[in-house]
């Protein structure tokens, strides 16, 4: 279940377009369910908020989600998030929920009306990979400066003026 909507990700085995003959919403018969027709793309990620980094190290660790694979991070409305894809367990091979009567709670309070059944989305920000969310880092944070190296023991420092 998800709490946002990810970007869409050309990835067919993880989020999948309308089908072919797939009805659009509005083209519904009045108490249709709309998962009669769905490819279950609300069970093949999850998105949780994260919070904004702000500093390096809070980039740092923002890079850490990335370098897992199957995760995005993304920006909606100021606020960021962390997308894993990744499908339910017990999604079927009819894209029908297999515990449909016992689903988690955080099912149970989805419902079509906030779905993305058929719709298109565009965010902010989308970091796919962490090399492009630490790109941005260095493009808005201040110039990191170098540590300077621990002194060997028994030897004395000396600073280069200016």
């Amino acid at each position: 279940m998800a709490s946002s909507r990810p970007p869409a990700i050309p990835d067919p085995g993880l989020v999948r377009d309308r089908r072919p003959g797939q009805p659009r919403r509005e083209d519904l018969a009045p108490g249709e369910c709309l998962c009669d027709h769905c490819s279950g793309k609300c069970c093949r990620y999850f998105s949780v908020p994260i919070k904004q980094p702000t500093t390096w190290d809070d980039f740092d660790e923002a890079r850490w989600y990335l370098a897992h694979g199957r995760t995005l991070i993304y920006v909606e409305e100021g606020k960021w998030y962390l997308v894993v894809m990744t499908r339910c367990k017990y999604l079927g091979p009819d894209e029908r929920c297999r515990i449909y009567f016992s689903r988690p709670k955080i099912c149970r309070d989805y419902t079509t009306a906030e779905c993305e059944y058929d719709e298109d989305w565009t965010f902010e920000k989308v970091f796919e990979a962490s090399e492009q969310l630490w790109e941005y880092a260095e493009a808005i944070l201040p110039r990191r400066r170098r540590p300077r190296p621990p002194a060997s023991p028994g030897l004395t420092v000396i600073s280069a003026p200016g």
